[in-house]
């Protein structure tokens, strides 16, 4: 049987130095309506506070099922015990509530490589490997290890999936660094508010300091050079037609660092996103909720099918 390559640019990492913006409901929600449009689509967690496995899976649930054997922070262990990528499909999960609402719609599918709470851990025991810095270019294992999680995509498990979301810590650690370098596209989240746009320009920087000194060292290994798909603006609090006041000059400041700035943009509504998780079932997959602001989900996510397919 032949096998389904994945689309070039399938891969994209969600995140913002500025936490609480929404990243991980956008990652969730997208994912959830691309599965129901009948593709199948990978996410991975690599937020140690785990708020997308929590999307999914209910406390009690992830420490029977998942915690000790099922995670990426084990995924993590073996490619340090080893010094570079190791298979990854074993810590895939197909998360049974949203897959059951999605069977309904079709032939798509919605899995998970769940986190961990330890994963905030990671970071030191990647240090170590590196020689006691982080970063050393000089390390022989710098490109193994900033690699591990690109050459797990592209094993052959991974090549049916038609979209691959990874969930990003609001900080550019190692393991940030990893779902970087195996990405095709990034994908920002941001409100419409000083902090959170404030951090768009020093991660776009960032970004620029990892492609320039990790293909420094690549030399004959392929390059990297993931782009910013765009900026979402969430939490926008509406007045009469449009958004307040206070957020309007600051729905106008991606534009402004020249960035692609996406154009649905998503409403703050805490009484559909809060409740989600309690379900296993992100909002715009929730039967009876808001409809207008499903409505901006399922639009968002087409907008994010048409950027990536482009």
């Amino acid at each position: 049987m032949l096998l389904a390559m994945r689309q070039p640019g399938s891969v994209v990492s969600v995140i913002n130095y500025k936490g609480g913006v929404g990243k991980t409901t956008l990652t969730a929600n997208i994912g959830a309506e691309l599965a129901t449009r009948g593709l199948t689509v990978l996410l991975i967690d690599l937020d140690p506070q785990a708020s997308l496995t929590f999307s999914f899976y209910q406390p009690h649930q992830w420490e029977q099922e998942l915690a000790d054997e099922r995670t990426i922070l084990q995924w993590f262990g073996d490619v340090l015990g080893h010094g570079g990528s190791q298979p990854l499909d074993p810590y895939v999960v197909t998360p049974p509530a949203v897959n059951d609402v999605i069977a309904r719609s079709g032939s798509g599918r919605l899995d998970l490589v769940p986190s961990h709470l330890m994963l905030v851990d990671a970071d030191l025991d990647f240090a170590y490997q590196l020689g006691g810095s982080r970063f050393q270019h000089g390390s022989p294992r710098y490109l193994p290890l900033h690699r591990a999680l690109a050459d797990a995509l592209d094993g052959e498990a991974f090549q049916a999936y038609d979209a691959i979301l990874i969930d990003c810590p609001p900080n550019f650690t190692m393991v940030t660094r990893t779902g970087i370098v195996a990405s095709d596209h990034i994908l920002i989240p941001a409100k419409a508010d000083y902090l959170s746009t404030l951090g768009i320009d020093y991660l776009r920087k960032k970004l620029s300091e990892l492609v320039r000194d990790y293909n420094r060292v690549a030399g004959a290994v392929p390059q990297i050079n993931p782009t910013i798909l765009g900026v979402v603006l969430t939490m926008i609090q509406y007045a009469g037609t449009g958004p307040i006041i206070a957020q309007r000059n600051f729905i106008e400041q991606p534009s402004s660092v020249e960035l692609p700035v996406f154009r649905q943009m998503i409403r703050d509504n805490k009484t559909l996103f809060a409740p989600a998780g309690e379900h296993g079932i992100p909002a715009v997959l929730l039967p009876n909720a808001n409809p207008t602001v499903q409505y901006e989900l399922q639009q968002l996510a087409s907008e994010f099918l048409a950027r990536i397919r482009n």
